[in-house]
C-alpha cells in the first residue's frame, strides 16, 4: 500500500493531542519533545537508553524536555506530522516513511563502532545448507521483521523484487513483524530456518550473552545502509536545525560513553540526500511515491 500524506497523519499513534504546528524560536523554547522509535524491546527500556543524549541536547538548547518512546516506526512519521515533536531518533527507513508522508528533515546520523553505516543480513541455522543464495533456501522458513525496519523488512524485500526477482512470500515460507531479538533467538533455537537482521544487532546480542556466536550463522549481507536519523519537522526553524545539527555533532568518543548507549560514538551531520538508498528502496517496493 502506497502511503499518502492525508491517511497517513490521520492515523491513530496513541499519542496526546497535537501541539501548535507553529514552533517557537530557539530563545522562546520552554519544553521540548522528543521522541525514539523501537529501537530496545520495549518502551521503557528504550527510554532509559536513549533519555541522557536528549537531556544533553536540551540542555544545550535552554529548554525542558519530554521523551516518549513509540512500539512501532508509523507512530513516530504520525507524531511527526501533527506537531507532538520537535526532535526524534528514528531508524533509515522510518525516517524516509515520515519524511514522504510529513517532510521532515534528517540533519545528523549516529556513529556506531565510529561508523554511520551498517548491513542488513539474513542469518539461518548453523546446519542449513547453503552454497547459492537465494536459490538453496527455496521453501525453507524465515520470519522478516515489521514493516518498519530497514533491515528486517525493506531491504530484503527489495533485494527480492529487484535483484533475486523473487516473491518472498511465496519463495519461502514467510512470515513478518518479529522483533530483531526476537529473530535471532527463533533462528538460534531452530523455530526457523532464517530470519532478517541487521549486524549491529547480531553483535550485540552474542556480545552480551543473548545468543551464541555458533547458533546461526549470517548467509546474506546487504551493501552499506546509513544509521539512524534525527530527524526535525518541516517547519522547524532553520536555526533550530543547524543548533541541533551543530549540538549532536559536537559530542566527543568520551562524552557519548555516558551520554549514548554502548557502542555509538557520536553523530555526523546528515541531510534528506544520505538517505536515497532506502528511498530508492521504499519506492521499489511500493511503499511510498516517488516525488515529483
Amino acid at each position: 500500500m502506497i502511503l499518502h500524506r492525508r491517511k497517513f497523519i490521520a492515523a491513530s499513534a496513541g499519542f496526546a493531542a497535537a501541539s501548535a504546528l507553529c514552533r517557537p524560536a530557539i530563545g522562546q523554547i520552554k519544553k521540548l519533545h522528543f521522541g525514539v522509535g523501537p529501537l530496545l524491546p520495549n518502551p521503557d527500556d528504550t527510554k532509559k537508553a536513549y533519555a541522557p543524549v536528549f537531556a544533553h541536547l536540551a540542555k544545550e538548547l535552554g529548554a525542558d524536555f519530554d521523551l516518549v518512546s513509540t512500539t512501532d516506526w508509523a507512530g513516530m512519521a504520525v507524531a511527526m506530522g501533527s506537531g507532538q515533536l520537535d526532535v526524534a531518533w528514528m531508524g533509515p527507513w522510518g525516517y524516509v516513511i515520515a519524511n514522504s508522508a510529513t517532510n521532515c528533515q534528517a540533519v545528523a546520523t549516529v556513529k556506531y563502532d565510529d561508523k554511520p553505516i551498517y548491513h542488513a543480513i539474513i542469518i539461518a541455522r548453523p546446519d542449513l545448507q547453503v552454497s547459492k543464495f537465494p536459490d538453496d533456501t527455496k521453501g525453507k522458513s524465515i520470519s522478516f521483521a515489521d514493516l518498519g525496519s530497514t533491515s528486517g523488512w525493506l531491504m530484503p524485500t527489495y533485494y527480492a523484487k529487484e535483484v533475486w526477482k523473487i516473491d518472498p512470500k511465496a519463495f519461502w515460507k514467510y512470515s513478518e513483524g518479529a522483533t530483531h531479538a526476537a529473530n535471532e533467538v527463533a533462528v538460534s533455537a531452530g523455530q526457523v530456518d532464517m530470519a532478517t537482521d541487521f549486524d549491529r544487532n547480531r553483535n550485540a546480542m552474542i556480545a552480551g550473552g543473548n545468543v551464541k556466536a555458533d547458533s546461526n550463522k549470517i548467509i546474506w549481507t546487504s551493501d552499506p545502509l546509513p544509521n539512524d536519523a534525527i530527524v526535525l519537522p518541516v517547519d522547524a526553524p532553520p536555526e533550530r536545525l543547524a543548533q541541533v545539527q551543530k549540538i549532536l555533532t559536537a559530542i566527543t568518543g568520551d562524552q557519548a560513553k555516558s551520554l549514548l548507549p554502548p557502542r555509538y560514538t557520536g553523530f555526523v551531520a546528515a541531510t534528506h540526500a544520505a538517505y536515497a538508498t532506502i528511498e530508492k528502496a521504499g519506492i521499489a517496493v511500493g511503499k511510498i511515491k516517488a516525488r515529483t
